[in-house]
């Protein structure tokens, strides 16, 4: 009978190795599961095998390599050119095949029949990778492991510990109502960044044409009728501004995409990415805002995870390596710290000074009242009608601010020109 290496995470997060004899990997995984443990990895080590069994094995291995090639370098031009999946897409597949399996229909049939349907061309060829690597024995999370770039670390752990406790079609569920909550958050963020984005387009516009064809025949008039008199220091400077875009422009655009450059390299360096998510969460007016989304976010994948059934410490790396900003990931790390030392979550929440002190005071009770989970859905729902308020009242405020500032641009620009022509008045009339 064949030997199998296992890697497993126990009920505490904590992981443990193993070897065990079973006729397939598939019998394999059934007996780490059915011993408590969340395999992350079962190697067949070799051994005596009947022919059946050998068989089986050899054509698991093939359709494994097959998925593999096929997902890393089989159709490279999908990847490099259109190989992405839309949340949404995403989202309605999850849902349809949480439905298909709630139905009572195999989980391989299932994929079939989403296969036959989707016109995405990356998820189909995701869809029938997985398929014939389900057919081949290999567990459903290890085949969406194969396609990272589709399914994040925090999809594939919900599906393995829904596997585990034998509820796939619920976890998949509550994927999709997770999808669906963080994709109308989004929505309504971008929805409400619409108006203030089209007013500073136009404000720049109106700006570079005022400064490329109005300031210049004024600067002419200003030599001709002052007679070389010095121009007041607002109207100079104006004129110097126009001389520079209309006559310097390309050193301006050089200057730009230099900066550009520079701030893109600096983000992609761990310094400059915890100065700039730091930054984020103390802007004035959008801070707050972020603060809520990422406290928001962070809730509600941690309580959905608990409540799938993984274990709170792979479940705080998960959250940690989906946060989306250093600063959170990085409180997240010394919460799991703790827990890992057998400490509680809410003492490190609130050393961290990241986390208000609402959420602490719940995650307290939530710990203490054995509804952890439960809580922390509590508060996701909490921020998510706080982000709402804010991102409606961020709308009203932001609206009369640009007004605001477009106005004082063009009025500069405006009273800069009229000084030096009411003093031309003034010396014509004398």
């Amino acid at each position: 009978m064949p030997r199998f290496k296992y890697v497993a995470m126990d009920s505490k997060g904590a992981e443990t190795q193993g070897v065990l004899d079973a006729e397939n990997q598939s019998q394999a995984i059934s007996i780490i599961r059915s011993k408590g443990f969340f395999p992350t990895k079962v190697s067949d080590m070799g051994g005596a095998a009947s022919a059946t069994a050998a068989s089986a094995d050899s054509k698991a291995k093939s359709v494994s390599a097959s998925v593999s090639r096929q997902g890393k370098g089989g159709n490279k031009l999908l990847h490099m050119f259109g190989g992405t999946v839309k949340p949404k897409n995403l989202m309605v597949f999850t849902r349809q095949l949480a439905t298909l399996i709630d139905a009572g229909l195999p989980l391989l049939k299932g994929l079939r029949i989403l296969l036959k349907q989707e016109k995405n061309a990356a998820l189909r060829e995701a869809l029938n990778g997985m398929g014939e690597s389900v057919e081949g024995g290999g567990t459903f999370s290890e085949a969406l492991g194969q396609y990272p770039k589709i399914f994040d670390k925090l999809f594939v752990n919900m599906v393995r510990a829904g596997e585990a406790g034998g509820v796939l079609e619920v976890v998949l569920q509550r994927l999709a109502e997770f999808m669906e909550k963080a994709e109308r958050i989004k929505n309504r963020i971008k929805s409400a960044m619409i108006y203030p984005v089209v007013v500073l387009v136009a404000a720049i516009g109106i700006l570079v044409f005022l400064l490329v064809n109005v300031i210049p025949k004024f600067a002419e008039i200003f030599k001709d009728l002052l007679g070389g008199q010095s121009l007041p220091a607002l109207t100079q400077f104006v004129i110097n501004m126009s001389d520079a875009i209309k006559n310097r422009w390309l050193v301006i655009l050089i200057v730009i995409g230099a900066g550009v450059v520079g701030f893109n390299l600096a983000k992609q360096t761990t310094k400059g990415r915890m100065l700039m998510d730091r930054f984020k969460l103390h802007v004035p007016i959008f801070g707050d805002l972020f603060r809520k989304t990422a406290v928001g976010r962070f809730t509600r994948t941690l309580g959905t995870l608990m409540t799938s059934g993984v274990p709170v410490l792979q479940a705080l790396n998960i959250v940690r390596d989906t946060a989306g900003n250093d600063v959170i990931a990085r409180a997240i790390q010394v919460v799991h710290d703790a827990v890992k030392e057998g400490d509680s979550m809410a003492a490190p929440l609130g050393s961290t000074g990241v986390f208000p002190d609402m959420v602490v005071s719940m995650v307290d009770v939530g710990e203490e009242t054995g509804a952890l989970p439960e809580m922390l859905m509590k508060v996701a729902d909490n921020y998510d009608d706080e982000v709402d308020t804010a991102v409606e009242g961020l709308t009203s405020v932001i609206e009369p601010i640009m007004i605001v500032l477009l106005a004082v641009i063009i009025g500069t620009i405006v009273i800069s020109m009229f000084v030096p022509l009411i003093s031309i008045i003034g010396q014509m009339s004398q």
